[in-house]
């Protein structure tokens, strides 16, 4: 039996006290998203507003955004802010596959091939806010020992990610995993620039043949 509205379907079988007595497998898509939504608005109730929700959105689930979310007619921002929050909370704990960077050389994996090239590779790791790697990617391609990176290329990518903050490394072709003043000063102007747009300098990391070193580690920022 369909039901046009929530007050239309018995106590029992609304989606709060469907999960209660059931648990939550029970319950639909549509009724699980309705509990995230709380409350409907004038002329909408939260089932509607859930259904709305996943006909717009199914597809795109996995890239929810708060601009997204207001889109929806009855969705504010604290109704975005709650659904955003569940799904994020959801997937950190349900989809641990991504592996979380908590130093130098958990990030390794995305580093280590660019230890024996002959010219100087520098690469920006994207980072979510649970510091799991959302992209890694190679911002320059230098010249032997020499390398003009901008902040404006380093950043361009994690903005679009929607980064919280970033991991930047590069080889040194020479072997020395000494940083030079070069690498000091440029790190220095990545922390500068990722505090003004918000995303932050993790770590700067220094990748050879003969191992690794990390900037943050050895104290330089």
């Amino acid at each position: 039996m369909r039901y046009n509205q929530l007050k239309d379907i018995p106590e029992f079988e609304r989606p709060r006290e469907k999960l209660v007595a059931k648990g939550p497998v029970a319950l639909s898509d549509q009724e699980l998203i309705a509990i995230l939504v709380g409350s409907g608005v004038k002329g909408r109730d939260a089932l509607e507003i859930g259904s709305t929700i996943l006909r717009k959105l199914g597809d795109d689930m996995d890239q929810l955004t708060i601009a997204k979310l207001q889109a929806i007619e009855g969705v504010g921002s604290i109704k975005a802010c709650r659904i955003l929050a569940g799904f994020e909370l959801a997937r950190r704990y349900l989809f641990k596959e991504k592996k979380a960077i908590h130093c130098a050389d958990d990030a390794l994996p995305f580093i280590q091939h660019i230890a024996d090239k002959k010219q100087e590779y520098f690469i920006c790791m994207s980072l979510n806010g649970a510091n799991e790697v959302i992209k890694s990617r190679v911002v320059t391609v230098g010249l032997l020992n020499s390398n003009q990176v901008h902040p404006r290329e380093v950043f361009s990518d994690p903005i679009v990610d929607r980064a919280a903050s970033v991991i930047v490394a590069h080889n040194h072709p020479s072997g020395n995993l000494d940083p030079s003043l070069e690498d000091i000063a440029l790190t220095k102007r990545l922390v500068k620039a990722g505090e003004i747009i918000g995303i932050t300098v993790l770590d700067h990391i220094i990748v050879t043949k003969r191992g690794h070193a990390s900037l943050r580690t050895k104290g330089y920022f």
